[in-house]
Order: C-alpha cells, then structure tokens, then sequence
C-alpha cells in the first residue's frame, strides 16, 4: 500500500442504528426509519463491516430463519471508498459466512441492484430469470 492508501479492517458486528440508517443512505440505498433498524438489526444472522480509521465506511448483512431460507442485504460502501476493493471484502466474509454455516439444500438468495450482479457472480450467486422471477413489496408511509 502507498501512502495515500488506507488502511482498513474488518469488523464482524452489527451496525449500530445510526451507522446502518447512514451507510444505506451515503451509499444510495433505500433509507430505512429508525423503528425499522431497530427492529430488523439484532435479528441478522451474520454481519460485516469494514472501518478506516476505526470509522465504518462499509458493511452487508445476512438475514433468514438460520436453517431454509438466507438473505444476503445491505451490501453498501460509502461513495469515498468505493471502487477499492470493498464490496470484495464484505462479500468474501458473507461467503465465509455462508460456507461454514448454512447447511445443505439451504437457498441463499440476494437482490441485485444494476451492474452489482457482476459481483455477486464472483462469488457463485446466478441470476434466477427466466426460472424464476425476484419480486417485492415495499411498505410505504401513508
């Protein structure tokens, strides 16, 4: 590493409510409420952030019911420190994560926002369609 790089570690915690609400929004994720947070966070099954300077820039999530069903979510990298790898990291650990932990016959599924499926492929996620098709509901305020 040069001078002007970095230096960052990996952290395999939950987020707290407020850096969780930050990275997803800094990163240009969906914003979620306070009460959402704080509900949803202490239920993750595994979780990764990654610090600079002891400061959390990055992080991801898995969720699920621990034996069927896991979700990967909240891949997010502040804007500062993207394009360095970051995602790699976050996703290297949830890969881990899901080697060690989740059993045979289990499905491991994610949402791939845009071009994002390209990582996700490095690390033997395919895209579902034509079999199958990713569909959600959004609750709105109001």
């Amino acid at each position: 590493m040069t001078e002007n790089t970095p230096a960052y570690s990996i952290l395999h915690a939950i987020p707290s409510v407020e850096t969780y609400r930050h990275l997803r929004s800094a990163a240009g994720l969906s914003a979620k409420t306070v009460e959402a947070a704080t509900r949803g966070l202490p239920n993750s099954l595994f979780a990764v952030q990654i610090l600079c300077a002891g400061e959390p820039v990055g992080m991801g999530r898995v969720i699920g019911d621990g034996g069927s069903f896991y979700q990967v979510v909240d891949i997010a990298v502040l804007p500062a420190h993207q394009g360095r790898g970051l995602g790699k990291i976050i996703m290297g650990a949830i890969s881990d994560y899901i080697a060690r932990e989740v059993p045979e016959s289990a499905y491991v599924s994610l949402i791939a926002d845009g071009e994002a499926y390209r990582l996700y492929e490095q690390f033997g996620f395919a895209l579902t369609a034509p079999a199958s098709q990713g569909m959600a509901l959004k609750k709105t305020a109001g």
